[in-house]
C-alpha cells in the first residue's frame, strides 16, 4: 500500500526552487512580466494565457519550462521546443519560498492581475516538514511560520489567488510521521493559516488531503476538520502524485461526504497514465518512468464538486535523487520531454 510520507517527497520545494522563485518574483515586479527580450534569444519561446472562461489561472512566462522552450528554439531543436511548450503554456503552481514571502506573493499576484488572471500559489513551509526526507525543512518554529503566512497574505492583498496549503501536513498527522509533540501545534498553525488567508478579499484556500493511494481515507476527515478544512474553500487531492483523475475524484468525493460536502481540486499535472506499478513500492512516487501529462488546468471539470483540475506540481521538476534524477525541485529537461511526449 502506498505510504503517505513518500508522497511528500515529491513536493519538490527545495532550496533551488525557492531561490528561483525569489528571482522570478522580483523579475516579474521589475520587468512587468515580459516573456522575452528584443535580442532574438527567446525566439519561439513566447507563451500565451489560456482562454479565461475555461482556465482562469495565470501562466508564468518566465517559468523554467518557458526558458527551456527558448533554449531549445535557439539551438534549433524545434520538435523538442514544441514538446516542452505543452508544459510552458499551462498555468502551474508557484511554490512560495521561506525568505521573501511577501515579495514573492506580491510579484506573482501582481503579474497575474495585469494579465487578468488568478495566481496559483503553493504554501509548503510547515515546521518539521516531510519527516526528514528529500523535502525536509520548513519554518524553524510556530512563530516563524505565522509570520511567514502573514507575509504571504500581505503580498496577496486584494488580488485574486488560489492557494494550495501545505501538501502532506495533515496526512502526516494521521500516519504517525509527525511526532506527537508537534501535532497540536501543527493543527493550530494550519487552522491559523486558513483563517489568515481567508480574511483576504479574493483568495481561495484548499487544504491538502492526500491522494487515492492513501489506504485509510476515513482516518483523515476529522483531522481535516481540525486543521480548518470547513473554513477553507475546500481541499486538494493528488498533489504531486500520479493517481488517475477518475480515482482522485472518487477519493475526493468520499472525503467530501464526511466534511459537509466540501468542494475540492485535483492535481492532474502528471497523471495522464495513472500511477506506476513497477519497481520498489516505497519509491513508485519518485520520478516514475512512463508517466504522462494529465488534463490541462481548467475549471470545467467532470463533477460539480471538483472546482478545478490544476497543475500544482510543476511537470519537469524532479521528485528527488532517484532513478537518475537531480535534487528534488530541480528542473529535469529529459524527464519533462518524456512526460510531454507520452501525452500525445
Amino acid at each position: 500500500m502506498y505510504g503517505s510520507r513518500k508522497g511528500a517527497l515529491s513536493r519538490a520545494s527545495s532550496a533551488g526552487i525557492r531561490a528561483s522563485a525569489v528571482v522570478l518574483g522580483a523579475a516579474l515586479l521589475v520587468a512587468g512580466c515580459s516573456s522575452g527580450g528584443d535580442d532574438g534569444e527567446d525566439e519561439g519561446a513566447s507563451t500565451t494565457q489560456q482562454p479565461k472562461g475555461a482556465g482562469p489561472f495565470w501562466v508564468n512566462p518566465e517559468s523554467r519550462a518557458a526558458r527551456q522552450v527558448a533554449a531549445y528554439a535557439k539551438a534549433g531543436k524545434k520538435a523538442d521546443a514544441e514538446q516542452i511548450r505543452k508544459i510552458a503554456e499551462q498555468p502551474t503552481g508557484e511554490w512560495i519560498g521561506p525568505e521573501n514571502p511577501e515579495q514573492e506573493a506580491r510579484g506573482f499576484t501582481e503579474a497575474a492581475d495585469r494579465a487578468g488572471r488568478t495566481a496559483l500559489l503553493v504554501l509548503y513551509n510547515i515546521p518539521h516538514r516531510d519527516c526528514g526526507q528529500y523535502s525536509q525543512g520548513g519554518a524553524g518554529d510556530g512563530d516563524t511560520y505565522r509570520a511567514w503566512v502573514d507575509g504571504v497574505a500581505k503580498g496577496i492583498g486584494d488580488r485574486a489567488a488560489t492557494v494550495i496549503l501545505e501538501p502532506d501536513a495533515v496526512l502526516h498527522l494521521v500516519d504517525g510521521c509527525t511526532p506527537e509533540e508537534f501535532q497540536d501545534e501543527r493543527y493550530d498553525l494550519l487552522k491559523g493559516a486558513v483563517e489568515r488567508l481567508k480574511s483576504l478579499k479574493n483568495t481561495k484556500v484548499y487544504l491538502d488531503a492526500g491522494n487515492a493511494g492513501w489506504g485509510h481515507p476515513d482516518q483523515i476527515f476529522e483531522p481535516l476538520r481540525r486543521a480548518g478544512a470547513e473554513q477553507a474553500d475546500g481541499f486538494a487531492v493528488n498533489v504531486s502524485n500520479f493517481y488517475s483523475t477518475k480515482d482522485s475524484i472518487a477519493y475526493g468525493k468520499r472525503l467530501s461526504a464526511r466534511i459537509g460536502g466540501k468542494h475540492f481540486v485535483v492535481d492532474t499535472s502528471r497523471n495522464g497514465n495513472g500511477p506506476y506499478g513497477g519497481g520498489d513500492p516505497d519509491e513508485r512516487w519518485c520520478n516514475p518512468p512512463g508517466r504522462a501529462l494529465g488534463e490541462t488546468p481548467t475549471t470545467r471539470t467532470a463533477d460539480p464538486l471538483v472546482d478545478a483540475y490544476l497543475w500544482v506540481k510543476r511537470p519537469g521538476e524532479s521528485d528527488g535523487t532517484c532513478k537518475g534524477g537531480p535534487t528534488a525541485g530541480d528542473w529535469w529537461a529529459e524527464y519533462a520531454l518524456k512526460l510531454a511526449r507520452a501525452s500525445e
